[in-house]
C-alpha cells in the first residue's frame, strides 16, 4: 500500500498486478530540537556578518522580504526575533517595513499575512505586497550583463535589507533560498520575465538541484547584491515541514553552506528511469495548476529525467483554485489553453519570448513534448484537459490509462514528496 500527499490529507492505493513498484523518499535526518534556540544561536552568530543588532542603528529604515504563502518558510519564527534585535538596536517600528515576496503571485490577503508573521506582528508593523506591475512602486537599477534589474522601492530606500527564505531543491535556481526571495519576490516584472525566460529554462545548466555554473542562480545572486541584500536567514525543512538547519548571515556564503545541508537531505539515488512516475504534492501548492504542475517539471527537470521518453507522470492534486488567481498563474492557463498544440507553445516562446508566469506553460510544453501528465482528483478536470494534460478522478484510473499505451508490465516510482525529493538516476 502506498501513501501520497492529497491537500490536506492522502491517498491509498495500491499497483495492479503486473506492475513493479519502487519508493523515492528523502533520507530520515533529525529535525532541530530547539527550533526557536536554533533562530536564535543564528542570528546572534550570523556567517560572514556583523548580527542584525550592529547592523541597526537609531533611525534605521530596514525592510524584511518575506516569503509568501506558496512557501513553507516557518516566517513566524524567523522574524520576531529580528524585529526583537532591530528594538535593542533602537529602531523604531516605523522606520521597519515586512514586504511580502510574492513575485508575480497574486497579493496576500489578511489571513494569509497573519499566517506567515503572525497576528502581533501585523498589527504592529507595516506589511506591504510587491507590486511587480507598478512601476511607481519600483526602482531601476539598470542593466548588468543583459539582465534588466528591478526592486521594490522599500527595499531598494532601505539601509538594512533582510530576507527570509527555505532552501530547497528549484528548477531554475537548483536551490531556491538566498537572494531569490528579493530577487525575484521583490522585483519588477521585466526582470522576473528576463530570469524566467527561453534563454535560461533552455540551457542545460538550468537545471534542478545545479547551482555551481547555473545562469538562473547567478542572475538572482547578482540582482539581489545589487539591491543591496545584506543578510539574509534561510531554513530547510523535512518532508513534514520540521526545520533541520538554520543559518543567517552575509547571503552568498550562507546559501552555500544551506545547499550542502539540503543536498543531503533531499537527493535520493535510484537505479535506473522508470515508465510511471507518481508525484506528491500536497497543501498548501495542489491549490492550483500552476503550482501543482511543479511536480511533473522537478521530475522532468532532474539531472536525468526520472521517467523514460514517452512515459507518465501522475501528479495527484485538488487544484481547489483551478489554475491560480495570480498574473502569472492566467498568462499560464491561456497559453496553455490556447495554443494548438505544445510544440506551438515552444517555438512561440523561442521566437517572441513571453512574460512572467507564461514560462510555466513553457517548462510544460517541454515536459508533455516527451511525456504525459496526469492530473488525478482536480476539481476542474475540464481545465486540467484545456491545458494539455488528462484529468483522471482517481490513482487507479490514472495507472489503467498508462497500462492501455505502455502495457501492463510496467516500472512505477512513487515519489511521495515530488518538490522535495530530488531522484538522481546512478547511471
Amino acid at each position: 500500500m502506498y501513501r501520497i500527499p492529497y491537500g490536506k490529507t492522502f491517498l491509498e492505493f495500491e499497483l495492479p498486478s503486473g506492475m513493479q513498484g519502487s519508493l523515492a523518499v528523502s533520507p530520515a535526518v533529525q529535525p532541530l530540537t530547539d527550533v526557536t534556540g536554533a533562530i536564535a544561536d543564528a542570528l546572534a552568530h550570523p556567517i560572514g556578518s556583523p548580527p542584525v543588532r550592529e547592523l541597526a542603528h537609531p533611525g534605521s529604515r530596514v525592510c524584511i522580504v518575506f516569503t509568501d504563502i506558496t512557501r513553507a518558510s516557518p516566517d513566524w519564527l524567523l522574524i520576531p526575533p529580528i524585529l526583537q534585535q532591530l528594538e535593542e538596536a533602537g529602531v523604531r517600528d516605523d522606520d521597519i517595513t515586512l514586504l511580502c515576496g510574492t513575485g508575480l503571485h497574486r497579493p496576500s490577503t489578511m489571513e494569509e499575512k497573519v499566517a506567515k508573521l503572525g497576528a502581533a506582528v501585523v498589527e504592529r508593523y507595516r506589511v506591504l505586497d510587491n507590486e511587480p506591475q507598478n512601476p511607481r512602486a519600483l526602482v531601476d537599477l539598470g542593466v548588468v550583463n543583459q539582465i534588466p534589474l528591478s526592486v521594490h522601492k522599500v527595499a531598494w530606500e532601505a539601509e538594512l535589507l533582510i530576507a527570509t527564505g527555505i532552501v530547497e531543491p528549484h528548477q531554475y535556481a537548483g536551490y531556491s533560498g538566498g537572494g531569490k526571495t528579493v530577487a525575484v519576490g521583490a522585483a519588477g516584472e521585466p526582470l522576473i520575465a528576463y530570469s524566467h525566460g527561453p534563454e535560461f529554462i533552455d540551457n542545460p545548466n538550468t537545471r534542478l538541484g545545479q547551482v555551481e555554473g547555473n545562469p538562473f542562480q547567478e542572475a538572482i545572486t547578482q540582482a539581489a547584491l545589487r539591491a543591496g541584500l545584506n543578510l539574509i536567514i534561510n531554513v530547510v525543512l523535512d518532508k513534514d515541514k520540521q526545520v533541520v538547519a538554520v543559518m543567517a548571515g552575509e547571503p552568498v556564503e550562507t546559501h552555500r553552506r544551506l545547499v550542502a545541508k539540503a543536498k543531503q537531505l533531499y537527493q535520493v539515488p535510484i537505479p535506473h528511469q522508470y515508465d510511471v512516475v507518481i508525484g506528491g504534492v500536497g497543501s498548501p501548492k495542489d491549490a492550483n495548476l500552476y503550482q501543482a504542475s511543479r511536480a511533473a517539471s522537478y521530475l522532468f527537470f532532474a539531472p536525468t529525467p526520472v521517467v523514460r521518453p514517452g512515459g507518465y507522470l501522475i501528479i495527484p492534486a485538488p487544484c481547489q483554485e483551478g489554475a491560480g488567481e495570480g498574473v502569472g498563474e492566467q498568462r499560464f492557463l491561456a497559453a496553455m489553453r490556447d495554443a494548438p498544440n505544445v510544440q506551438f507553445i515552444l517555438e512561440d516562446g523561442r521566437k517572441n519570448g513571453y512574460p512572467p508566469g507564461q514560462q510555466r506553460a513553457f517548462v510544460m510544453a517541454k515536459v508533455l513534448e516527451r511525456n504525459r501528465v496526469i492530473i488525478v482528483g482536480s476539481e476542474y478536470p475540464e481545465l486540467i484537459s484545456e491545458c494539455k494534460m488528462l484529468p483522471k478522478a482517481t490513482i487507479e484510473d490514472a495507472l489503467a490509462t498508462a497500462a492501455a499505451e505502455l502495457g501492463t508490465e510496467l516500472e512505477v516510482l512513487v515519489v511521495p514528496q515530488a518538490l522535495l525529493t530530488l531522484p538522481i538516476v546512478k547511471d
